[in-house]
């Protein structure tokens, strides 16, 4: 639920005349902006790491050529969710997820106070760093492209990948490899231009025909809940109408794809809100950007969807979705 900073009235009427307008527009604007996130970009995407963890992600994720800090980020993600205290039901422990004899043999002391512990983050994200370039080098000889080569080696291990010469034929390791690397574009720091989403007007004019309707806390507009929605079972459905998979929280669905600048939003885009602007993982609102600092959100208890300022104290930053963006989203973290 988001805080009202500023009430909206008297936009229905005015609303749908420009909506119409952006629908129409969007695929023309698209088709004049230059490419997206640019290659060797070791910058993190503003909030996209917790502040606690960003200058360790930054500093280690340099540790070696074949990882870069948005790399590592995504790895960080996918594994855990940035939660320290994570463990799965094959014991793997911490943030990084390391097995214990995994972490026996590569996990480090971070931080020098003399002990290696698989739950403090200031051990195990230097070691997570550190176990990369040590699979790096084992592949280095192998061809193909070195960091595809070590998250391979990560999944499947580093005989495998020398065998077959690169990444190898398994399933399982080539999606984990498309996973963490188009992953690795929602954390970096976009150095030019985003590409536009396809799907974006589509997503909007799907909202649009929602206005209107009162909010639901966990609403997913199903004829149960009376075709009700809350924030981001609103921007799920709208992409959803589209083909486009989304998680169902916000915090999540910021990791969907790169993250353009305020001054470059594009109408499709969704905008996020938050009280901590440090943090993606404390996100707490969601809406589907449209144009002239408006965007469709659902509000709040007792509100209706409807048109809202993006410009307020809690504007965290915006997600241009992708389809491999969202594909590439763990199911829970």
């Amino acid at each position: 639920m988001r805080k009202t900073w500023v009430v909206v009235t008297a936009v229905a009427g005015v609303g749908l005349a420009f909506m119409s307008a952006l629908v129409v527009g969007v695929y023309m604007v698209a088709g004049n902006l230059a490419n997206g996130v640019g290659g060797g970009s070791v910058g993190l995407a503003k909030g996209a790491v917790p502040a606690a963890y960003q200058t360790l992600v930054q500093k280690w994720g340099n540790l070696c050529s074949a990882i870069n800090p948005a790399l590592l980020a995504a790895q960080l993600y996918q594994e855990s969710g940035f939660n320290p205290n994570a463990k799965s039901p094959a014991a793997a422990e911490g943030i990084a997820q390391f097995i214990p004899g995994t972490w026996a043999t590569h996990g480090i002391d971070g931080n020098g106070d003399g002990k290696r512990d698989v739950w403090d983050p200031n051990d195990a994200i230097p070691s997570a760093a550190s176990y990369d370039c040590k699979l790096a080098s084992y592949v280095k000889d192998a061809p193909g492209n070195t960091t595809e080569n070590m998250l391979a080696a990560y999944n499947a291990g580093a005989y495998a990948v020398i065998k077959y010469g690169g990444v190898p034929p398994y399933k399982e390791t080539q999606n984990y490899v498309k996973t963490i690397t188009t992953l690795e574009k929602s954390f970096a720091r976009p150095v030019s231009r985003v590409d536009p989403s396809q799907q974006a007007a589509a997503a909007i004019y799907y909202a649009q025909k929602k206005l209107g309707t009162p909010y639901l806390w966990g609403g997913n507009g199903t004829a149960d809940q009376g075709g009700r929605f809350d924030c981001s079972g609103l921007t799920k459905a709208a992409y959803e109408s589209v083909g486009v998979t989304l998680p169902r929280v916000a915090n999540d669905q910021y990791n969907a794809g790169p993250h353009p600048a305020r001054a470059e939003l594009l109408p499709g885009d969704l905008v996020f809100f938050s009280d901590d602007l440090t943090n993606s993982r404390a996100i707490r609102h969601v809406g589907i950007y449209v144009g002239g600092g408006y965007m469709i959100d659902a509000p709040r208890t007792g509100a209706v969807i409807r048109f809202d300022p993006v410009d307020t104290p809690d504007y965290f930053g915006a997600t241009r979705v992708t389809e491999d963006g969202a594909k590439a989203l763990p199911t829970t973290v």
